[in-house]
């Protein structure tokens, strides 16, 4: 089915644009402290001293670089969706915002609303994460 067919691109309004501004300010500032948090947790003390504990055997090791590992994954990811509201910011600006990436169609406001770094349509999306499954997810 293609989507293009079935929806038409229309325009969000002022107001629709302006909850969207809100909502990607309030998710931008929630990620800010929770990369804060999580860059002062890297810094806790406990996990220092289990790191650098003389001499240390190879379960806090273990432990340590797992904990370590995993402040810089959640960093990580925090950052892409920054990025991604940055992104979703200069389409509100040049007015490309609820449009479709892929199809040019509608992505539709309530979507928007519920993800407002929304790049795709529903359809379109649903046939990204298809094809685009595991991508940059490990594999055995």
């Amino acid at each position: 089915m293609d989507c293009s067919q079935e929806e038409q691109i229309m325009a969000l309004t002022q107001t629709q644009r302006s909850k969207l501004e809100r909502k990607l300010d309030m998710q931008y500032k929630a990620l800010l402290e929770e990369v804060r948090d999580a860059l002062e947790k890297s810094e806790n003390q406990q996990y220092v001293e289990l790191i650098d504990r003389a001499p240390a055997d190879s379960a806090d090791q273990a432990t340590g670089d797992a904990l370590a590992d995993l402040n810089l994954a959640i960093i990580d990811r925090h950052v892409r969706e920054i990025r991604d509201i940055d992104a979703a910011r200069a389409r509100i600006a040049d007015g490309s915002v609820g449009n479709c990436v892929d199809c040019g169609g509608d992505i539709g406001f309530e979507r928007m609303l519920a993800y407002p770094t929304a790049k795709r349509c529903f359809v379109c999306q649903q046939q990204y994460e298809k094809t685009h499954a595991h991508e940059g997810n490990p594999t055995l």
